[in-house]
């Protein structure tokens, strides 16, 4: 599409012996339906290319519903190479910036869950598709009484995919469905999406009236694309002129065509066509019924059933085989030989020669589903002339709205399907007005009409970048921290590290602001509070880093990150706080000083806290590059001075700030957590309490006085979702705390903002953490970096998790190599765990 450069598709490399080679091949491009001169004028890296990620098992194909604990490795996997190409294609046309992705777009749920931490890491507009949806899964296999709800849970891992489909929700901008259906009757069942609040919310925007911290995705019908340029549609007189091209073609008839029409004592009536599988939901024995009982529709009109293949019935599902079964009797029962045709074998390229036999007979191709989410194949009939009869539940609304080319039908009236059957086949001036409608507005359905409607919401959307890109240039080839580096560093951090006032304002005008203006409500207050925290923190931190610009100082370390040969991630979550200094020196100690080691400690703890026992410990903050506090609700760095006014020696990262700001709730967040809290006391006694002396902009705290008397954190996220609050809630320090943060935030997500922030190479970056911690434990495992278990540490954290949504262990990759546990927390067994994953050597 013009204005569209590159796209790339993101998926997993298959090298399996089982599985055909091309799923291992690292990047394929799609040739465009373009000149070779038109390529080159658009780029060497244009156009679009399937990018296949090796992540998971490396020698194997692995079923959708194990893929989840691999997803980190697959997210870190793809933020390299998005980094990778935003360097080249900013070389190529970007004038020396990197290019980041206008968008990300998750389709199902795994892609989806991918694509909200993506579009996390690098503050990009995310859209989603769910093709699939878990919940309605969840639904149909209970109705059909076969699992229990646990067994269902043990073998699909339903409840991690709905997880991931609630997580899309909170992170997509624009949600795009095939149907309304889908979104009035599947995606309603979400917590995260209530179709009744989305317009109420959507009203007080254009209204211009707050939302108080509230937040909808915006859910957008686009019906998916078809291939049309292959198919000729005849313009000619419809009685007469299909049957004479067909009898003066020179062609012999395909051989899809005798193998239905052996079937037939008639083979000159019009057809009508049903092409699904024998499942029961297809609904193919009504139809049966119903053509067996009208004798007028037998007299005018024979039945085609293709129904997949076969080669026995014996070796068929239980299900299909009984379909399968119940209509061969009802074959017998109305004496319907020579009238119904189900051929055994059919090739997928054969579909458009049935399609054309039908059209050729003046037939009518019938969709009679309990429920069809889509209907992909009434518009595949409709390109080639065929009108349609189709169930009136689900998509087929959609698509004869559009088309206008038939009648819709109650499944379940066996009459109903009958009359309107008969109706088509027996009134000539109706078949053709149908058949010339679906013709005339098939084109609406086209490729480039989904591409142009596509394209029009992703503009739509609000403008989201990294904010640092130009800050990167000469930190490329650093190899030693010299003072002249270091002097370059903090000139980047003055630049970077203050607040910016033009990058709050909003971007878009129009219907794309009126669309997402909600993304700044309540922004008002918050701005202003963390403009003056920011200007306090930073003016004096700022000007006393750039004094001692000759000296050795916390800010030229920033960019060190980039530099080190490894990063040491401090994330144990410790039974008790006054444990931290202790494993703090013992991974250091551990660590020795042969290599170049950077620390970086990641906790639920505030800055002060912080602070306070790395003075108990005797701990220098300049041992540290950085610090994730507040459970990933805030960035620092060490700094020597205190003269900020604050007495503490760290610098905050604005650009963190700005960059987890996306659907935060501010102040009317706040102001529900405490209307919560105060329910929860009324109900249990003073259980839990606002924390301010923790509490930071982009973190709300509370104190849990009695961890039993609060809802989990699985009914808590529900809460915040029901009422369309985007947030992420954490229970920390064995549920003492409650830390609520933005929905993009995270430890997890904290550390590969540093990754496209600093370059860091995430490979080499080892994560401490212990047997079990924070309700956001299980972030912190996954991914390219190692891990070192401390075994007999965190063990008290394990009630948090024993009510969640999935168990741990649906999650946890503990058989990846970049897995190791240490047998305990002293220097011996840090420093085995860490020569078993080579870091040091022996």
């Amino acid at each position: 599409m013009p204005g569209v450069y590159r796209v790339d598709l993101l998926t997993r490399q298959v090298s399996a012996p089982d599985v055909d080679w091309t799923y291992a091949e690292p990047t394929e491009m799609l040739s465009p339906r373009t000149t070779e001169n038109s390529i080159q004028e658009l780029g060497e890296s244009s156009g679009a290319y399937i990018i296949r990620i090796p992540f998971g098992p490396k020698d194997k194909y692995i079923p959708k519903e194990m893929i989840w604990p691999h997803i980190p490795e697959f997210v870190d996997c793809a933020l390299s190479h998005i980094r990778q190409m935003s360097k080249v294609l900013g070389e190529q046309i970007g004038g020396g910036e990197p290019v980041w992705p206008v968008a990300i777009h998750g389709h199902y749920a795994d892609a989806g869950d991918s694509a909200a931490l993506l579009s996390g890491a690098l503050n990009v507009p995310m859209l989603f598709t769910g093709h699939s949806l878990g919940r309605d899964k969840l639904e149909q296999l209970l109705k059909q009484g076969r699992q229990s709800r646990e067994e269902i849970n043990t073998t699909y891992k339903i409840m991690r995919r709905i997880e991931a489909e609630e997580l899309s929700l909170d992170a997509s901008e624009v949600v795009i469905t095939s149907t309304r259906q889908e979104i009035e009757e599947q995606w309603r069942l979400y917590d995260g999406f209530d179709p009744i609040l989305e317009r109420k919310l959507r009203a007080r925007i254009r209204r211009g009236v707050s939302c108080h911290g509230r937040f909808m995705p915006r859910m957008v019908v686009i019906p998916p694309g078809m291939e049309f340029h292959h198919i000729v549609p005849h313009d000619g007189d419809m009685d007469g002129d299909v049957e004479r091209n067909e009898e003066n073609s020179t062609s012999p008839d395909p051989p899809i065509w005798s193998e239905i029409m052996r079937f037939f004592s008639n083979p000159r009536k019009p057809m009508i066509l049903a092409l699904a599988r024998p499942d029961p939901k297809k609904n193919l024995t009504t139809l049966v019924k119903a053509f067996g009982e009208c004798r007028p529709l037998r007299e005018l009109a024979n039945l085609t059933l293709i129904m997949g293949n076969r080669d026995s019935i014996d070796e068929m599902s239980g299900a299909n085989a009984s379909v399968l079964l119940s209509i061969l009797k009802l074959i017998d029962k109305y004496d319907l030989y020579g009238q119904v045709a189900y051929p055994k074998h059919h090739k997928q390229y054969e579909v458009p020669d049935i399609y054309r036999l039908a059209a050729k007979t003046k037939g009518v191709f019938i969709n009679p589903a309990f429920i069809e989410p889509f209907g992909l194949t009434l518009i595949e009939a409709a390109a080639y002339g065929l009108p349609i009869v189709a169930t009136k539940n689900g998509g087929p609304v959609d698509i004869h709205r559009v088309l206008d080319n038939g009648l819709l039908v109650d499944p379940h009236d066996q009459q109903s399907i009958a009359d309107a059957l008969l109706k088509l086949v027996s009134d000539k001036h109706l078949w053709a007005r149908c058949r010339q409608n679906g013709l005339k507005n098939i084109h609406l359905f086209s490729w480039p009409e989904h591409c142009k409607t596509y394209l029009s919401r992703i503009v739509m959307c609000k403008p989201r970048q990294p904010r640092w890109q130009s800050s990167d240039v000469g930190f490329e080839n650093l190899e030693t921290n010299s003072p002249g580096d270091s002097l370059r560093d903090i000139q980047d951090l003055s630049l970077n590290l203050k607040f910016s006032l033009d990058g709050e304002k909003s971007e878009g005008t129009g219907t794309g602001a009126l669309d997402n203006s909600f993304d700044i409500d309540d922004s008002v207050d918050r701005k202003s509070n963390l403009e003056k925290a920011d200007l306090k923190f930073s003016k004096g931190v700022i000007g006393s880093l750039m004094e001692k610009a000759g000296q050795h100082f916390g800010g030229g370390r920033f960019p060190a990150l980039r530099m080190r040969k490894y990063i040491f991630v401090i994330a144990v979550d410790c039974d008790s706080v006054s444990d931290i200094p202790k494993v703090i020196r013992t991974i250091m100690d551990a660590a020795g000083k042969e290599n170049p080691i950077g620390f970086i400690l990641s906790t639920s703890l505030s800055v002060s806290e912080v602070h306070s026992i790395l003075i108990t410990g005797s701990i220098s903050p300049l041992d540290f590059d950085a610090f994730i506090c507040n459970s990933g609700g805030d960035v620092y760095y060490p700094s020597l001075s205190s003269e900020d006014g604050l007495g503490l020696p760290f610098i905050v990262d604005s650009d963190y700030q700005s960059h987890i700001e996306y659907r935060w709730g501010g102040e009317g967040l706040r102001k529900t957590l405490v209307r919560w809290a105060t329910s929860v006391n009324d109900k249990n006694g003073q259980t839990v309490e606002e924390n301010e002396s923790r509490s930071t902009t982009h973190c709300y705290a509370f104190r849990v006085k009695d961890a039993e008397q609060v809802p989990t954190v699985k009914e808590l996220r529900k809460f915040m979702r029901v009422q369309a609050l985007r947030c992420h809630v954490i229970y920390c320090q064995n549920g003492t705390t409650l830390n609520v943060i933005p929905v993009l935030a995270s430890r997890a997500q904290a550390l590969r903002y540093l990754y496209i922030r600093w370059g860091l190479e995430l490979s080499n970056v080892i994560t401490f953490v212990g047997e079990c911690g924070d309700t956001d434990y299980e972030g912190l495992l996954g991914g390219v970096h190692k891990t070192v278990i401390l075994k007999g540490i965190g063990n008290d954290a394990l009630k948090l998790h024993s009510n969640r949504s999935y168990p741990l262990e649906h999650v946890l990759p503990f058989n990846s190599p970049n897995i190791v546990q240490a047998k305990g927390c002293c220097n011996e067994d840090v420093r085995a765990s860490l020569q078993n994953i080579g870091v040091i050597k022996e």
